[in-house]
């Protein structure tokens, strides 16, 4: 009775001989579009006089989500193949006749392997078809995300595009100063700097020029106000010392010449709008201004 249950198991199982053809629910995120847009948002920084941080932030997004499209898409391949394997090899073992199963001829010892192997041929090929559903999923997802995002970033630099006469105006309001001196720093920055460090206790020290950096650091136009030790979280005291630099900056912003403040993975950028705004997770305390408050000027 046992072996005629298995032998119907194993003809319901048999009924698994592949996987439709998953049909796309979008097209392709494509890198060589979002390269085009990447471009485009480096002229527009050049403009702007300094990296825009929402255009940042939108470009780190779709880097992210063309890659994670890209990934999964790579996945579902190998596992289709995978798939494709098992059924190859079922087809090459052939059908249990489960008629074999009960006659006195030939070997049961034989036939009980065979129907054993052909259910855990089975059993595999129905847990890798589930997931290969389900990577099918997350992929489609995937897809729209990616594309969303890469449409996201097209639409924030032709916002950014149209408010360049705005950004002309301000960007001549403060003017443009060379880096120089022994520090490498432009005087607003000096004199940025000497301001907080008059009203705000600086207990673990303050960076500045970064010889080499592509960002304003390496133009001397940014510097790093230290509310940790580095690499570690900013707590109590210290953060609310952070808090009380942010805000200090905000308000007295646009008398300094403040470009953008990054501090707890926000940032509040004056060109486009000011306001504080998210940043996605750049990997790490100090990467996503945990452990300092970053300030740059015009």
């Amino acid at each position: 009775m046992r072996i005629w249950r298995l032998a119907v198991l194993v003809a319901v199982l048999s009924g698994l001989l592949g996987l439709p053809s998953p049909t796309p629910a979008a097209a392709d995120p494509s890198p060589a579009e979002l390269r085009k847009l990447t471009k485009q948002a480096a002229r527009l920084n050049d403009l702007y006089r300094g990296q825009i941080q929402s255009l940042e932030e939108i470009r780190i997004q779709a880097k992210k989500a063309t890659d994670n499209s890209g990934n999964l898409q790579a996945q579902l391949r190998a596992a289709q193949e995978e798939v494709s394997r098992i059924v190859q090899t079922s087809y090459m073992v052939g059908p249990l006749d489960g008629i074999r199963l009960i006659t006195p001829n030939g070997d049961p010892y034989a036939m009980l392997g065979q129907a054993a192997n052909m259910t855990y041929m089975a059993n595999e090929r129905a847990q890798r078809v589930e997931n290969v559903k389900k990577l099918i999923e997350k992929a489609d997802e995937a897809k729209l995300n990616a594309n969303e995002k890469v449409e996201k970033l097209r639409k924030e630099i032709k916002t950014l595009q149209n408010k360049k006469d705005d950004i002309q105006k301000l960007l001549q309001k403060y003017g443009f100063q060379q880096p120089g001196g022994a520090e490498g720093l432009t005087p607003r920055m000096i004199n940025v700097r000497a301001e907080i460090m008059a009203n705000f206790p600086m207990r673990y020290g303050v960076g500045c020029l970064r010889p080499g950096d592509p960002g304003e650091h390496g133009k001397g136009r940014a510097c790093d106000f230290m509310m940790s030790g580095g690499g570690s979280m900013a707590g109590g005291n210290d953060a609310a010392n952070g808090d009380a630099l942010a805000d200090w900056l905000i308000k007295n912003g646009s008398r300094l010449g403040v470009m953008y403040i990054i501090w707890k993975q926000r940032y509040y950028d004056i060109r486009s709008g000011g306001g504080w705004d998210p940043m996605s997770d750049r990997g790490g305390v100090t990467a996503n201004h945990y452990d300092h408050v970053h300030v740059s000027v015009f």
